[in-house]
């Protein structure tokens, strides 16, 4: 009898890695190195926050709420998008809750991508979205965005364009760069999609981590754009809560009602008593939003004398809570070697530039710093730093 033998995995799940980024973490925690790899702040979330998770559990909120999302939060959420972005959205058609963004990008690809189909992806990018295309059965094709002002080549795009394209990832502000997206560029990309009728999914989990007075712009609020746009967003960043996985997804009835499906099948609900702490957190005044951005712009400031003290070259952020920085001169044959070091010598956890792009050689001189810690971490990272003197100058 003739044995048959079959692959135990599938062809999705072998085109692509476990998340650097969270292996970093592991590796810090291994070495009880500082960790400046994962993008999560080290400090409370708002009291607030904390008393109204307690409260609902207290008052048994404990058991499923709405499948796309508790009523009362998604109708906080609607009038928070209403004063923020100016966008009147539909609580009960336009809005459903997700277990943090991750899933809330994979659900929307999921509803809207068939095999074969197209996704534009810039790059660098999150690396949760290519993934993410992989697994929709969708084929990402990648536009380079180019340093120093991480500006993609109009010409580029408009080619990247054809009849396959089924949408276009926005990440703005921009992970790991820091970039933020102007008008002028979102006014090409929005004309670009409406020309080829492409959905634009934007993912502005840090809208509201901006410096030196820079403007965050949703593609949903362009002329022709607020029904073709998906908009993913989650209270992580803002918030200070990125174990609490609570994501929301804004798009037109439509769209919303193929999500709404998927996410069912994919997670059923987001945690109940967390999303109506979620309210608590969409009624936090305006002046919360200020504070953050300014002590966020105090932790980059920090981030980047330490920078220049040790000697490295690296790109400012305008936005969301990383800097990118180039590693080239310091003579490693590439960024994870690199990191590696840094982790096991030196005590300090960042992500290898090379996750972040298609082709892991287009990120070998790079690595990513994330700086949403206390002072004292900060400090504690940037002594260890200061100890890659004397290797960069024995590579000068």
């Amino acid at each position: 009898m003739t044995q048959v033998y079959k692959q135990k995995t599938s062809l999705k799940a072998n085109q692509f890695t476990e998340s650097v980024i969270r292996e970093m973490t592991r590796l810090a925690l291994k070495y009880n190195a500082v960790n400046l790899a994962q993008g999560f702040p080290d400090f409370p979330c708002p009291p607030e926050l904390k008393r109204a998770a307690c409260e609902a559990i207290e008052a048994d909120v404990n058991q499923y709420a709405i499948t796309w999302g508790d009523r009362s939060f998604r109708h906080a959420l609607a009038e928070k998008v209403r004063w923020y972005l100016g966008l009147n959205i539909d609580p009960e058609q336009q809005i459903t809750v997700t277990c943090g963004s991750t899933e809330a990008m994979a659900a929307v690809m999921l509803a809207t991508v068939d095999p074969g189909e197209e996704v534009i992806v810039f790059e660098p990018y999150y690396e949760n979205y290519g993934p993410d295309a992989i697994l929709a059965s969708a084929t990402p094709r990648y536009v380079s965005l180019h340093p120093p002002h991480w500006t993609f080549d109009e010409a580029e795009l408009q080619q990247a364009f054809n009849e396959r394209t089924k949408a276009i990832i926005i990440n703005t502000p921009h992970n790991p760069t820091g970039k933020v997206f102007t008008r002028e560029e979102l006014t090409l990309i929005a004309e670009l999609c409406q020309k080829w009728d492409v959905l634009a999914y934007t993912d502005e989990i840090y809208e509201h981590i901006l410096y030196d007075g820079v403007e965050h712009v949703a593609i949903a609020t362009l002329p022709g754009m607020e029904e073709r746009t998906i908009t993913i967003n989650g209270l992580s960043k803002t918030y200070s809560v990125t174990g609490w996985r609570v994501g929301y997804i804004l798009a037109n009835p439509e769209l919303t009602g193929a999500i709404r499906k998927v996410h069912d099948f994919l997670t059923v609900g987001a945690p109940a008593p967390l999303q109506r702490a979620g309210v608590a957190a969409m009624q936090l005044p305006k002046s919360y939003y200020n504070e953050l951005a300014k002590l966020y712009q105090e932790k980059r400031d920090s981030m980047l004398q330490t920078l220049d003290q040790v000697g490295i070259p690296y790109f400012v952020p305008q936005g969301a809570y990383y800097i990118f920085a180039n590693i080239a001169h310091f003579g490693y044959k590439n960024d994870v070697e690199f990191t590696e070091n840094l982790i096991k010598e030196i005590g300090v956890a960042v992500v290898p530039g090379s996750s972040f792009f298609s082709q892991p050689e287009a990120g070998k001189d790079l690595i990513r710093f994330c700086f949403s810690k206390k002072p004292e971490t900060l400090a504690t990272a940037g002594d260890r730093l200061l100890k890659l003197q004397p290797i960069l100058q024995s590579a000068t």
